[in-house]
């Protein structure tokens, strides 16, 4: 360890801190007159009302405050407290921070800076500002902005939620060449502030804590890459500062951990332009140098540090910090970077007149770089406690205006490197229009050859996501699903009864038969060899056929049309088979639906074992299902069930024949040889328990 932590302590004093007596609460005198009206059976009173004190709440429901108990949440608790000492070097106060991660899942986090108060709060009067911070909601330095011009922790609930949530706390305070101690458990205190006497060398704060395994269990543990990564990226965040990373080498058996060390430190005094270097060392990038800098706002407390390199193989990685804190969700100072880049790029095509400047999107310049972004802003706002994401609204012209100027001098300082980066965004601006009119011609050109009555009813998206295909057996139903589905995302394609078996018929007669032709046009994106997934013109393909034995052939024809011809389209997961019920039940109020005669049997013995009368109905079909009922039992996502079509794992389709057992099943049940159905059936009789003649 560093002379700067050593303790050179005495025997212990210790300073006793006594507790604020609880506020005494008067019940309120009933009012003359005045009645409770009870339901039968209702013991709703007074006493049932829970209050929940100091840090009960965090125990009660940590969801609230870390977002679950899950992993992520875990080492939640290990970054607010290293947010804590990163404050401390980020204001100016700190220069070394070290982390040590112990067997039995204790982490240390210890820093240089000025230590927290230990002197009497003026407001608890007995209890120690360590006290208070430690055991109390809401409690710290950053709300008034006197201590902290610009901190990750906002809420005042970090320090005190990791104290809630551990099994044990230790806190050492070295302040004023005097070190002081606390230790606490589960969020309240197991000692008085000791004062441990008199030290030359040391000063800061050292926090260790083991989170509580009656809140996060006995299998959730910290893992040393996670922390490592996490102790890197705040390396990288600030260039003064300096962190020392420790690991028990017996923590390191993971496959993971194999590049985490036992002991390193990490400092970086080029910031987040020496992660972006080390990232892309050995790839190729658009421009030689990346766009990076650091700049002050001039007209608020804070500044900005970015670098954006565009490689060649276009991996996209947008890394973004708040004070230090991840945002992974993105948030205000992200678009503040995003509207700098864009305006200042299609500014500068105008400029040195490259046409196609003008239609340049975020996306185009930004969807392949490599972003690292980390904004320092007075008082954040951030959705949520976990801070996924900043809600500053001033945050995205603060960034934007702080790097638009540095953009457009980095841009003028080198016409060929600008030229490069301005061709690379309007290459790839044309290459989106053009993939967008791609979808819309094939979706305009397939509704006009499919115009006729009865035919396709096309959804009004002119892209494929969001999208669904319903595929119907007949007129009927068409008519029904055209009046029950949503016109923006669901098309129709009514089939004249049984399509043709592609299992067992000639490529000729598949050709020629117009309901494939049809279905294959409607799908747009080819078939076998040809098939092209990109040009898939729906999301979702769905198979749509009455509940019945006749419904279920045809949709059995339908998978082996799929199967043979598309296998693709069924292995990207985009094949669906609707379950629309064949029974309404009601009795009263309540309706209920019944997808086959095993279900309804199971309803009415459940939900409809009471008295009055049950009305039994079954659906002919989907063409006499009135519309709503269609549309709130089978069409409507919210509602509906679907069963995704997969083909059987362990088999590729990069070669669709070489689809072995499952091409020997659907030869089996769908092929030309009558005689193999006839010995599929007689080998399984013996497992079919109840037939329905």
């Amino acid at each position: 360890m560093s002379d700067l932590f050593n303790a050179d302590a005495p025997k212990a004093k210790k300073t006793p801190a006594k507790k604020p007596e609880a506020q005494k609460v008067e019940k309120p005198a009933s009012k003359p007159g005045a009645k409770v009206v009870k339901a039968a059976g209702d013991a709703y009173t007074a006493a049932d009302i829970e209050v929940l004190e100091g840090l009960e709440p965090v125990r009660k429901r940590p969801g609230m405050y870390i977002g679950g108990t899950d992993e992520r949440a875990y080492h939640h608790l290990a970054a607010e407290i290293i947010d804590n000492a990163m404050d401390e070097a980020v204001a100016g106060h700190a220069t070394v921070i070290e982390v040590e991660l112990n067997t039995g899942n204790r982490l240390t986090v210890k820093d240089n800076g000025r230590g927290i108060p230990v002197d009497p709060h003026p407001k608890f009067k007995d209890i120690s500002a360590l006290e208070v911070i430690f055991t109390t909601l809401h409690s710290g330095g950053k709300f008034g902005g006197s201590a902290y011009e610009t901190s990750g922790g906002l809420h005042g609930v970090g320090s005190s939620v990791v104290n809630a949530l551990s099994s044990e706390l230790i806190v050492e305070v070295a302040k004023d060449k005097t070190l002081y101690r606390q230790t606490y458990s589960r969020g309240k205190p197991t000692s008085n502030l000791e004062d441990l006497g008199s030290v030359n060398n040391r000063r800061g704060t050292t926090v260790t804590f083991v989170p509580d395994v009656d809140i996060f269990g006995s299998r959730t543990h910290f893992r040393p890459h996670t922390l490592w990564r996490m102790v890197r990226s705040k390396a990288y965040l600030f260039r003064g500062v300096k962190i020392r990373w420790n690991c028990d080498p017996s923590l390191l058996k993971d496959k993971e951990d194999k590049e985490v060390p036992e002991k390193a430190e990490l400092h970086f005094p080029g910031g987040l332009a020496d992660y972006v270097a080390e990232l892309l060392k050995d790839r190729r990038t658009v421009t030689p140098v990346p766009f990076e800098g650091k700049a002050e706002f001039p007209d608020a407390p804070g500044r900005v540090e970015w670098a954006v390199a565009w490689p060649l193989d276009e991996d996209p990685l947008l890394n973004s910090y708040c004070n230090t804190v991840p945002t992974p969700q993105g948030g205000t100072h992200e678009s503040g970077l995003k509207s700098a880049l864009t305006k200042g790029i299609k500014a500068h095509a105008e400029l040195i007149g490259i046409k196609g400047g003008a239609k340049i999107m975020a996306d185009d310049l930004l969807g392949g770089a490599t972003v690292m972004l980390s904004a320092f802003i007075a008082e954040p706002q951030f959705q949520g406690q976990t801070k996924d994401k900043l809600a500053t609204a001033e945050a995205a012209r603060l960034v934007e205006n702080a790097v638009r100027d540095r953009f457009d001098i980095w841009l003028s300082g080198d016409p060929k490197l600008a030229k490069a980066l301005v061709e690379y965004a309007v290459e790839r601006a044309n290459y989106r229009l053009k993939r967008r009119l791609d979808q819309e011609t094939k979706r305009k050109s397939a509704t006009k050859r499919l115009r006729l009555p009865g035919k396709l009813a096309d959804c009004s998206h002119t892209t494929a996501e969001g999208t669904e295909l319903f595929i119907v057996e007949g007129d009927s139903a068409g008519g029904s699903a055209k009046q029950a589905r949503d016109r923006k995302t669901q098309a129709i394609l009514p089939l004249r009864g049984k399509i043709l078996n592609v299992a067992s018929a000639t490529t000729d007669k598949l050709k020629a038969n117009q309901e494939l032709s049809d279905l294959v046009e409607a799908l747009g994106c080819g078939t076998r060899k040809n098939y092209d997934d990109a040009a898939l013109r729906y999301e979702k393909i769905i198979i749509m056929t009455d509940a019945d034995v006749d419904g279920a052939h045809i949709a059995s024809l339908l998978m082996t049309f799929f199967f043979r011809e598309t296998p693709k389209l069924i292995e990207n997961g985009h094949l669906y088979l609707a379950m629309p019920p064949l029974y309404r039940i009601s009795q009263g109020a309540k309706v209920l639906y019944a997808r086959d005669d095993a279900h309804k049997d199971e309803l009415m013995k459940s939900a409809f074992s009471g008295r009055g009368k049950v009305d039994i109905s079954r659906f002919k079909g989907l063409g006499e299902m009135p519309a709503q009922q269609l549309k709130e039992t089978t069409m409507n996502p919210a509602a509906r069930v679907l069963l995704r079509i997969t083909i059987p794992s362990g088999h590729g389709v990069d070669d669709w024949d070489d689809i072995r057992d499952t091409e020997e099943l659907v030869e089996s049940l769908m092929g030309k040889k009558a005689e193999l159905r006839y010995a599929y059936i007689q080998e399984h009789a013996r497992f079919v328990l109840d037939i329905d003649v």
